[in-house]
């Protein structure tokens, strides 16, 4: 049952017939007191809540209903309906505890969608899986290797919320494998027999924007030489990753929020509108929340990404995973080579436990990587390892450190950008991964520091 709240009785009987025909029965009420007494003495899955139903421009009434709903029916999903003008009053609503917003006029298949979501999150199984061993009996999380207590909670959530439509933020530091949770939440949803695109946003300029993710028709620009499939529409009918999402300029977060808000494009060059069946699941490594403070980052548009949010682990939080992660790599890697014997003794594991993985679990899987291709032997040794790092020091040139005072932060921040440019031959994607930024982020240091790529 839906109940919906707004004084226009042409909205909600439009409102109502609409989910009918979806198959959700519905109430109405004009006000705050029709709506919390319909709350009183009826069971509802979802509320419908228009921020203005008192005619009010200000949204002072709507917040404070919402407050009601909230106080006494916490797991009570609420959506908001406002004005395009009137975000802003949304976002404090979704701060207040809804779970989403539509814009007036909605779609009908974006508000739809945007129901299912809530109620399907809102009804999710609250499973308290205690182990490794239950949660692969109940999900595929193949790719993910791991046994933190820390790990396995954030599967668990993970698993619940996998078959719902809800937007997730995946957080977490560089190389703690964000990539690896999309694919394990796609993998267990609805949608895993459908496409999943994966975009990083942090490699694609403003200008190329609009092409890149919602493409073009020949003759749309200078070099539009043929049509050019975008990324949504690439992903229509699945789900989209988008990579670097702390990364993208104020100007496409604006063409992104339109394409979230009302799940519709337009191709470059054209006027046709095109409508997107997509999931969205984004990442990053930036703080969101401080770049909203400091205006780098759009309010409404973090709040539309993360109705979900997902914190991965860095790896010194969980070292007691790394001997399962080098087995795993001796594994894999060990295939990679045509070395199915590969090994790693006991002593070598506690030797890398003890070793600081700032880059995470990337960092480490690289550093395995070179060990093995540095040895012909099948079982790995601390000294294995040990050569792997010397020979590791000897390139990035870490055995020259400037002495304490001889060169300021910025000057060792352009050296060893520039030593890593010389290193890999001005391949800006290995030189963004050898220093644990995004390309764009590189990019901008390249800037800062007058460097030509």
């Amino acid at each position: 049952m839906i109940l919906i709240v707004d004084d226009d009785s042409s909205v909600t009987a439009s409102l109502a017939l609409l989910l009918k025909q979806a198959g959700y029965p519905t109430r109405s009420a004009a006000n705050a007191e029709q709506a919390m007494e319909r709350l009183r003495h009826e069971r509802f899955d979802l509320v419908l809540q228009d921020m203005n139903f008192s005619r009010q421009t200000t949204g002072e009434e709507g917040l404070a209903l919402l407050g009601q709903i909230k106080a006494t029916h916490a797991d009570l999903p609420v959506i908001l309906m406002t004005a395009w003008g009137s975000i802003e009053l949304a976002v404090q609503g979704v701060k207040a505890g809804a779970v989403d917003f539509v814009t007036k006029p909605w779609t009908n298949e974006q508000l739809l969608q945007s129901a299912r979501t809530a109620m399907g999150v809102a009804a999710a199984p609250k499973q308290d899986l205690q182990s490794r061993e239950e949660l692969d009996e109940a999900y595929d999380f193949s790719n993910v290797i791991g046994r933190d207590p820390v790990l396995l909670k954030m599967l668990t959530l993970v698993g619940r919320i996998a078959d719902t439509d809800a937007s997730i933020l995946i957080t977490g530091e560089s190389g703690t494998g964000k990539d690896e949770i999309a694919a394990a939440i796609c993998r267990n949803s609805a949608r895993r027999e459908g496409p999943l695109v994966k975009v990083n946003l942090g490699g694609i300029s403003s200008t190329l924007f609009e092409s890149e993710m919602f493409g073009h028709v020949k003759g749309a620009f200078t070099d539009a030489r043929s049509d050019r499939t975008g990324r949504f529409e690439l992903a229509d009918g699945g789900t989209i990753f988008l990579d670097e999402i702390g990364d993208l300029d104020l100007s496409c977060q604006v063409k992104l929020l339109r394409v979230l808000q009302d799940r519709t494009f337009e191709i470059l060059g054209s006027s046709k509108t095109k409508s997107l069946d997509i999931r969205v699941i984004s990442a990053t490594n930036r703080p969101l929340s401080e770049l909203v403070e400091q205006g780098q980052f759009r309010e409404d548009l973090l709040y539309r990404l993360n109705l979900i949010t997902i914190h991965l682990p860095p790896l010194r939080e969980r070292i007691d995973d790394i001997p399962l992660l080098a087995d795993h790599f001796a594994h894999s890697i060990g295939t990679l080579y045509r070395r199915s014997d590969l090994q790693i003794t006991d002593a070598a594991k506690q030797w890398l436990k003890k070793r600081p993985w700032p880059g995470n679990v990337r960092q480490l899987k690289q550093f395995f990587e070179r060990a093995v291709l540095m040895s012909t032997e099948d079982v790995l040794d601390v000294a294995h390892f040990e050569q792997a790092t010397d020979l590791q020091q000897q390139e990035s040139g870490s055995q020259d450190f400037p002495a304490p005072g001889s060169m300021t932060l910025d000057e060792m921040e352009e050296a060893m950008v520039r030593k890593c440019l010389e290193r890999f031959e001005g391949n800006i994607t290995k030189v963004a991964e050898s220093l644990g930024l995004s390309r764009a982020a590189l990019y901008r240091r390249l800037e800062k520091f007058g460097i030509e790529p």
